[in-house]
């Protein structure tokens, strides 16, 4: 069963239908096309799935998008400002932390 839901990703408003049981993490990737939140453990283990919701950390694998709407969701993608990157995207491709995401 599908159902249309609406999501704030990166000051963007989105909607989309999707599976009722579709993670956030496969939303962002497969439907948005946001790859800047990795698939790792898939159990909330590793972190590389972690956005931001409402500037609160969180798994994306383990929460699924239909719990994320009326929310403020952030990726590493939107992070940035005016065309530069963020402390923290600075710090990712100083470090090489731009393949897989697990050690990040």
């Amino acid at each position: 069963m599908k159902q249309l839901i609406s999501l704030e990703v990166n000051g963007d408003n989105h909607e989309i239908t999707v599976e009722l049981d579709a993670t956030l993490l496969n939303v962002l990737r497969d439907y948005l096309g946001l790859m800047g939140s990795k698939q790792g453990c898939d159990s909330g283990g590793c972190g590389c799935c972690t956005v931001l919701i409402d500037d609160r950390a969180v798994y994306s694998c383990m929460m699924y998008a239909l719990s994320a709407q009326d929310q403020k969701i952030t990726t590493i993608e939107g992070l940035g400002e005016d065309g530069k990157l963020d402390a923290i995207q600075e710090a990712f491709v100083k470090k090489g932390a731009v393949q897989c995401g697990y050690c990040t």
